[in-house]
């Protein structure tokens, strides 16, 4: 072969391989448009979709990357999950507790009333059947959307009231904010229920539209100023011992990503599972300090309340099972925490007791 045969050749393997690596070196690169449900500058609950966006390009060395847009911003909270399905956006943070009204077992991959602390929930979720399940329950409603946790707490107060709750007559006839599975408890007991953002309760509270309200942790709560109206702050948070945040991606660009974009996406996500703990964990006690010291009451149910809430929870169970997914997923969560209680029972010691 002629030295001028040879450079053709060379030239044109060359303009062949470049051909295939410049399409695959673009396909590698995802802009995530992502609304969410939270706001950033909430700790624990918006600030971990906030850390992720960070980290993704960090470690995808810029090919992969989230721009967030914060509650109403590009979509309003309760659509998130039908924008990214249809591909309106590529990608949406939430909690799956936000769909129950579409999807009933949507609630239980979100928070369960006298269910499962954090660590047990994680080992359902990955080790158990939880994730599987979780997106079962997406694919079988119909949605486009990879389901991916990507946060989690551990519980919420009880709720703030303006006044004192000794007994069971003392819901009665409240008008209260109320997220979840919990709602349902709270309307058998005689307490009408409404869901609004986090950004709209001090103002209902102020106004008396809403009597009281639970929404998260207290570091949280504090943020929101709900100490400075309601002086009652209740625990233990019953109705959500942990709950989940999810990332939702569409389904079709999910497909589209890069099998390292994917890998990076999944585990950046369960690093922030460990991230939001460890912040949510880290700061409840000084912030439930200084509400004391500025005249908020902590209380603890005391034992009569705790029974009725579990009892009444114990009903609404078992008319949420007449839903067969709802069934399917609550006998699977029931399943593996029967066998973690040998576990739970020996292994953990006693905490203290609250000052009653």
């Amino acid at each position: 072969m002629t030295k001028l045969a040879r450079t053709a050749v060379t030239a044109a393997a060359l303009t062949a391989a470049m051909s295939v690596a410049v399409p695959a070196t673009a396909a590698d690169k995802t802009l995530l448009k992502t609304p969410v449900a939270f706001g950033t500058h909430l700790p624990a609950l918006g600030t971990p979709i906030k850390w992720v966006s960070e980290q993704l390009p960090v470690m995808s060395d810029n090919k992969l990357k989230m721009k967030i847009y914060e509650p109403g911003k590009l979509v309003a909270p309760p659509e998130i999950l039908e924008a990214v399905s249809s591909g309106k956006v590529n990608s949406g943070y939430a909690t799956a507790g936000y769909w129950q009204g579409k999807m009933p077992a949507a609630a239980l991959f979100s928070a369960v009333p006298f269910g499962p602390e954090a660590g047990e929930y994680l080992a359902w979720m990955y080790f158990g059947n939880g994730l599987k399940l979780y997106q079962e329950m997406y694919d079988t409603a119909g949605y486009n959307v990879k389901v991916l946790p990507c946060a989690i707490i551990s519980p919420e107060t009880s709720g703030w009231f303006k006044k004192p709750i000794d007994k069971p007559e003392d819901l009665k006839g409240l008008n209260m904010r109320f997220f979840g599975l919990g709602a349902s408890v709270m309307e058998k007991l005689g307490v009408g229920t409404v869901q609004i953002p986090g950004g709209e309760i001090f103002g209902a509270l102020e106004k008396g539209a809403i009597d009281a309200s639970e929404f998260s942790q207290p570091a949280i709560d504090q943020r929101l100023g709900f100490h400075k109206i309601a002086k009652y702050n209740y625990f233990p948070g019953w109705h959500q011992q942990s709950t989940v945040f999810e990332l939702l991606v569409n389904k079709d660009a999910w497909g589209k990503m890069s099998k390292a974009n994917q890998a990076i996406l999944e585990n950046t996500c369960k690093a922030s599972m460990t991230n939001a703990i460890a912040e949510g964990e880290s700061m409840q006690h000084d912030v439930m300090a200084k509400a004391q010291a500025n005249g908020v009451e902590i209380r603890y149910w005391n034992d009569e309340m705790l029974t009725l809430f579990k009892n009444t929870w114990d009903q609404v169970v078992e008319e949420k099972k007449q839903d067969a997914f709802f069934n399917k997923v609550y006998t699977d969560m029931s399943n593996f925490r029967d066998g973690y209680d040998l576990w739970e029972a020996n292994a953990f010691l006693p905490r203290p007791q609250p000052n009653l």
